[in-house]
């Protein structure tokens, strides 16, 4: 019985000490533009920008175009959200959608794309 005791103190110490001293993630923070019209394209552009792991916020705004991300570069980067935004439709600075994505959009979120 002592034994026992004795193993689940040092378990639960254990367990103590690493979350105690367990670091907090560096969340790092970037902006970057997102071609979008409606609120229909800001309710997806964030859905797919927060449904990568790691992304902690998402604030597109519909007016500047100026995407503010939040994330953990320990899990993901800033290419990786730029591209799930492009795979719904969505033309960012790195990455394109295609066209046929785009194509699918609802009529108000065509934007106006550059060649």
């Amino acid at each position: 019985m002592m034994k026992i005791l004795k193993a689940l103190t040092v378990v639960c110490l254990t367990l103590v000490c690493l979350t105690t001293f367990a670091q907090k993630p560096k969340w790092e923070k970037v902006n970057f533009q997102v071609s979008g019209n409606c609120d229909m394209c800001k309710t997806k552009i964030e859905k797919a920008a927060t449904g990568v792991e790691g992304v902690k916020t998402a604030k597109w705004n519909a007016v500047s175009g100026k995407m503010k991300i939040k994330f953990n570069p320990a899990i993901t980067n800033n290419d990786k959200i730029q591209q799930a935004i492009a795979i719904i439709g969505y033309d960012t600075e790195k990455h394109k959608a295609t066209d046929e994505v785009y194509n699918n959009l609802h009529h108000c979120c065509k934007y106006e794309r550059e060649q």
